[in-house]
């Protein structure tokens, strides 16, 4: 019975530390079966996206927004736990060299709990020299979790702020929810097409930046903007969108820094995807993958060519550019939507959002299930 208890006990400690070790000090993603905050964020986020299906408006959106901070101080907590229950597992096998011997499981969990919050006992003391050990590292292992925690949580919300700092400046030009024909719009009607080139430089610098850090650290995802109808997945698809129209449908543009930044965005869209965020797909090499539609058909492009036709831009032929526009978009579409489905925010509004041509790639996903009804 002890030697079980050793085992479990050394077993639970094992996973805790790797799933510390991949989750915070590992600048990758990591995938592996034995995760326990994998299934933690991932499984508590269902339970939140549904609860917040059945709420609408400001409680909805203050439920969801609530949930990234909350679920690293969830981590925090499981990791303890894990660490309280293995450390006991442990004592309790070698309950000899405890003095006096706890009797009871509970009364062994009681003083590992002790040892690694440094909270300090004088009921049990460790007499054999594999209990003494045994003590001080559950002691440095509590302190070092909460210090990793704490340092990551910094870590967490600096690259948040980055982020969020390019979402919110792209309201000015493109409105909220953005939109790429308003960005291209308002770059038009302002004299400011020259700037469009460092426009999209600029965005190739964010997508990348967003890229290291959402795959390393896929808890960031979770993090909602602070301002009402923005995103970082609509801003996203917003800036893809116009990059695509600026490739494909306008002439007389620079367009050397759009295809750069259509490149990264769409890499950032595919890693992304490619880690399970999307439609509620598990990351899985035989996960079935979940269609979704390109969500801009013939009138709507039409009706947007002709408004940037009056912004001043000239365009391509009609029909080549509807053609080559369509198959740009198509490379990213279906999986940015995936992700809102997932992450439970709005597509891009792609014309803008008062329009009346919009498909239903244009609501606000409540969740997941949306994706697979329209597929």
């Amino acid at each position: 019975m002890d030697l079980v208890a050793f085992l479990l006990g050394v077993l639970i400690l094992a996973l805790a530390a790797w799933d510390l070790f991949e989750t915070i000090v590992v600048p990758r993603p990591t995938l592996g079966r034995f995760r326990i905050g994998r299934y933690v964020v991932r499984g508590s986020w269902r339970i939140v996206r549904a609860a917040g299906r059945r709420r609408g408006g400001e409680t909805r959106d203050t439920l969801l927004g609530l949930f990234a901070p909350a679920a690293t101080l969830l981590l925090l907590v499981v990791w303890l736990v894990a660490l309280v229950l293995g450390f006991g597992l442990v004592l309790f096998a070698l309950r000899s060299q405890l003095n006096p011997s706890p009797q009871d499981l509970g009364t062994t969990m009681y003083y590992a709990a002790g040892s690694i919050l440094t909270l300090g006992s004088g009921e049990i003391a460790a007499t054999g020299p594999v209990a003494r050990a045994v003590v001080v590292v559950s002691a440095v292992s509590g302190l070092g979790v909460v210090a990793l925690v704490v340092t990551f949580l910094f870590s967490l919300y600096g690259s948040y702020q980055r982020r969020e700092v390019q979402v919110v400046t792209l309201q000015a030009a493109a409105g909220a929810p953005p939109s790429a024909v308003t960005l291209l719009e308002t770059y038009g009607r302002l004299d400011l097409t020259g700037r469009l080139p460092d426009f999209f430089a600029e965005w190739e610098r964010w997508a990348a930046e967003v890229l290291d850090t959402h795959v390393a650290y896929p808890l960031l995802g979770f993090f909602r903007s602070s301002h009402d109808n923005l995103s970082w997945i609509s801003a996203l698809g917003t800036v893809l969108d116009a990059a695509s129209l600026v490739l494909t449908t306008t002439e007389g543009l620079p367009r050397g820094e759009a295809e750069l930044f259509r490149r990264v965005g769409s890499h950032l869209v595919e890693d992304i995807t490619n880690l399970g965020f999307r439609s509620g797909v598990t990351a899985s090499a035989d996960a079935p993958q979940v269609p979704a539609p390109n969500g801009v058909d013939r009138i709507a492009f039409d009706e947007a060519c002709a408004r940037l036709v009056e912004a001043g831009y000239r365009l391509a032929p009609r029909e080549v550019a509807w053609a080559e526009f369509e198959g740009a978009r198509a490379a990213y579409a279906g999986s940015l939507q995936a992700m809102a489905a997932y992450w439970a925010t709005p597509t891009n509004s792609w014309l803008e959002p008062e329009t009346s041509l919009r498909s239903p790639a244009h609501r606000p996903i409540e969740d997941a299930d949306d994706v697979v009804e329209q597929a």
